[in-house]
């Protein structure tokens, strides 16, 4: 796809300042884009900071949880000075068990058939719809594409719902674990290239010490910055992205 120039009502702010800069001004509305890292990379901070931010500007979000009970993660993002519980008592911000929905609609929690997946799918953008979400959270995809078994229902999901989300203008995040220290975007190889953009969350060692790294690898349709930056987080401010500075040995 060609990159060309958004203007501002076409781009989905984040919120996050340093990440809107590197992004040229945010997401393209209505992308589907794989937030990547291993487990403690600050995956679930940054995807629950941009539905939060967005709430706060009168866009409603969803965050479908898969991998973790919803008072853990309600409880862990307490600690946030951006988290506001009233946003999630007003429904600016819906948070929801995706295995809860899949054992009401009789599915098996942990291998989906054609049929499970196509109602599955269909829930998701029924809520969507519903709710006239702007941003969507699935927290995360690598637990949801277990569950899909094969690389066609894999490519499936993802592309039916990508396209029935765009068509919404809401602007996606899922979220990929991957193993510590490998630079890969997915356990699938699949995700990748169904999704419109990858930022990659990594680390690097220097002297004993692990530093959080962030990366935009892809965004179609925007002139995005592919510098690595230092990635840190904090209860006063969230994910904050700063200058990678050369190491000195």
């Amino acid at each position: 796809m060609q990159e060309t120039e958004f203007k501002n009502e076409e781009l989905c702010i984040t919120g996050i300042e340093e990440l809107d800069v590197l992004l040229g001004g945010g997401i393209p509305t209505g992308s589907t884009v794989l937030v990547v890292g291993s487990s403690g990379s600050g995956k679930t901070t940054l995807c629950m900071q941009y539905l939060i931010n967005g709430a706060k500007k009168d866009e409603r979000g969803v965050f479908f949880t898969i991998t973790e009970p919803l008072f853990k993660l309600t409880k862990n993002m307490e600690s946030f000075d951006f988290y506001d519980k009233k946003l999630i008592e007003s429904g600016m911000v819906n948070l929801i068990d995706l295995r809860i929905i899949s054992e009401r609609l009789g599915l098996d929690t942990e291998k989906y058939t054609v049929e499970d997946a196509s109602a599955l799918l269909d829930i998701l953008r029924d809520i969507a719809e519903e709710l006239n979400a702007k941003r969507l959270i699935i927290d995360s995809i690598t637990a949801l594409c277990y569950r899909l078994q094969t690389p066609e229902m894999i490519r499936d999901f993802i592309f039916k719902l990508g396209s029935s989300l765009a068509a919404m203008k809401c602007t996606t995040l899922l979220t990929s674990e991957i193993p510590p220290r490998k630079f890969t975007y997915s356990q699938y190889g699949i995700e990748e290239f169904i999704s419109d953009g990858i930022l990659f969350l990594g680390d690097i060692e220097r002297k004993g010490d692990l530093i959080r790294t962030f990366q935009i690898v892809k965004m179609r349709g925007a002139a995005h910055s592919r510098t690595k930056s230092a990635m840190s987080i904090s209860t006063t401010n969230g994910v904050e992205l700063t200058q990678l500075l050369k190491s000195r040995e």
